[in-house]
């Protein structure tokens, strides 16, 4: 017997071993099959930017890449982008860059780091059309760099300014007899506003107008240097509604020509001289990522960390900056000796103080070791400045929207809405009057109201205390521009919030030389997860968010997403921008 079992178990190892080493082959076969081969560069090609991709700060991954249609490919975060058009400059293959700009749900610093890498593709020689059905503003300050802008002959362009348009809650709430109860330092912290106003304060409309201001001078400013231009001309055609129709704009300058999609393909094919009817090679940027090596090698090592999304306590997901994950990524490099710098890419509203405060934490403790430079993407602000106000230095763009030094707390008060329209009551019992949590089921009692307005004003006071110490200002000058107030990234340079005007590559290009190398490579984080965890984890959720999406519409999403957050920042101090700062 004793043999038997012996033998038994001596076959089911063999067995258990056997099935692994199986699993690992099967998964080898198939991963090496489902890895597309490098797709060729054409000689004659045109790499295509499609501004209606919206661009995250991390290459999109699509694990059904390269097998399908050209939208099938990966989406290059922006610096990829930008990477890649700076290896265009250079590739004999890429006789030019095709924009197409008939939509753009992109940032305004997002859009200036693609224009600028535009700009800086034309120092070659090679040519940058831009062609649109319809052309909204935002995309229009990206292609204004082109040598030639057509439109369609029966589309449009939109050149009427700027606009922000809040929804206010508060109405709504009083019929459903729900009561907020709302807690915040700042006078211009706007984030509350839809909850307890029905139209803007004076504070949140002088802030919003003075930032649109800023975009909007800037759409000018660049308009008339590039087409050659006088701003006054063209703020005129905005206050008098000269642009109506696409001739209108060839009238005014704005475009160079009215084209059909075939008119736009046959002057092409000039330009690359080939025959009217042979095929011309447009590439997309996330077929050209997988064709080319644009990623420097080097010697030394620069940690570049994206920080993207909400700031959340514990982990967080995929599109959150989880303060847990932060603080080991930042710690990570802090240790590894070959890292000589840290450069933090930042796009973030805020979110949790103390999330906020605990990246702060382990920033400033890698920056006694190290060089740490920030650079601010479409939005660093709240929570997001927070924990970056204390780098060696500063970058953002002029269209970044930073500062909101602020705080605030929100704790509905659901009882009347859950007796008088659902006929749900509560009762329970505890062992002292203030054992029970906050809820939303029963308004707060004054010692609760107390505490909370206490906490706010302590974190509000933490937040000052940390950007005077970053910023090397008092606390009096940091509370003068604070109050939640928002800045753009050119204003944020006046008043001291940031260091520098420029781009990622040019953080970047800072932290290099204040670690005293010029040959390195990049090591970005967070890492991409691989095939396997994109096909059955990541990819499944995308599929389910773009879904619901589309089963709710895109302004019913933007609400599902408010309540989402909300629910789910109840009670707990924020640092946080507006729930949506949507600039049309």
């Amino acid at each position: 017997m004793r043999g038997f079992f012996k033998s038994f178990f001596a076959a089911l190892l063999a067995l258990a071993v056997f099935a692994v080493i199986v699993v690992f082959v099967l998964a080898g076969v198939v991963g090496g099959l489902l890895s597309p081969k490098k797709p060729d560069v054409e000689a004659r090609s045109i790499l295509v930017i499609d501004l209606a991709q919206s661009v995250r700060e991390q290459m999109q991954d699509n694990p059904l890449s390269g097998f399908g249609s050209e939208d099938q490919y990966d989406v290059p975060g922006l610096y990829d982008m930008v990477r890649l058009v700076r290896h265009a400059k250079g590739d004999s293959a890429i006789k030019g860059i095709f924009l197409k700009c008939s939509d753009d749900p992109n940032g305004f610093a997002t859009n200036e780091e693609i224009r600028n890498a535009l700009l800086d593709f034309k120092k070659s020689g090679k040519f940058v059309y831009a062609y649109g059905e319809s052309f909204p503003q935002k995309a229009y300050y990206v292609a204004n760099v082109a040598d030639k802008i057509y439109c369609n002959p029966k589309g449009s362009i939109d050149w009427r300014g700027f606009s922000v348009e809040m929804t206010f809650l508060k109405g709504a709430l009083q019929k459903l007899d729900i009561q907020p109860q709302i807690f915040y330092a700042g006078k211009f912290k706007s984030a509350t506003e839809p909850l307890r106003e029905d139209r803007m304060t004076d504070a949140n409309r002088l802030q919003l107008t003075e930032l649109l201001n800023d975009f909007y001078d800037r759409l000018l400013y660049t308009t008339a240097k590039q087409r050659n231009l006088d701003t006054t001309q063209l703020r005129k055609c905005v206050n008098e509604h000269l642009i109506q129709h696409p001739r209108d704009a060839v009238n005014f300058k704005l475009i160079d020509g009215l084209r059909y999609d075939d008119e736009l393909k046959d002057e092409l094919r000039q330009k690359l001289h080939i025959d009217k009817h042979e095929f011309i090679n447009f590439i997309p940027l996330g077929k050209y990522a997988k064709a080319v090596d644009y990623k420097a090698e080097g010697k030394d090592k620069i940690t570049l960390i994206y920080a993207e999304g909400d700031i959340v306590d514990g982990k967080g997901d995929k599109n959150e900056i989880g303060s847990d994950t932060y603080r080991w990524l930042v710690r990570k490099a802090r240790f590894d000796k070959d890292v000589k710098a840290i450069v933090i890419r930042v796009n973030s509203g805020g979110g949790s103080s103390l999330a906020s405060e605990n990246i702060w934490r382990e920033i400033s403790l890698a920056r006694k070791e190290k060089p740490v430079v920030v650079s601010f993407g479409d939005v660093a602000a709240s929570g997001a400045y927070y924990f970056s106000c204390n780098a060696d230095s500063v970058f953002a763009m002029p269209g970044t929207i930073t500062g909101s030094i602020g705080v605030f707390i929100v704790v509905p008060n659901l009882q009347s809405f859950f007796r008088d329209k659902l006929g749900v009551t509560f009762d329970g019992v505890k062992t002292a009057p203030e054992a029970d949590p906050l809820s939303v089921t029963r308004p707060l009692t004054p010692s609760q109201r107390k505490y909370l307005q206490d906490g706010v004003d302590t974190t509000y006071l933490d937040f000052k205390t940390r950007v005077a110490e970053g910023r090397k200002k008092t606390i009096e000058f940091v509370d003068s521009i604070g109050q939640g107030r928002v800045w753009s990234g050119v204003r944020g340079m006046d008043i001291g919030l940031v260091d520098r005007m420029g781009t990622l590559q040019d953080a970047i290009d800072c932290a290099a030389r204040m670690a005293k190398t010029s040959d390195y490579r990049l090591k970005e984080y967070p890492e991409p997860k691989s095939f396997l965890d994109q096909l059955l984890g990541g990819y499944k959720k995308s599929m389910s968010a773009k879904a619901l999406q589309e089963q709710l519409g895109e302004e019913g999403y933007k609400t599902w997403h408010t309540i989402k957050k909300l629910k789910a920042s109840v009670g707990i101090g924020q640092a946080k921008l507006p729930f949506d700062l949507s600039i049309e």
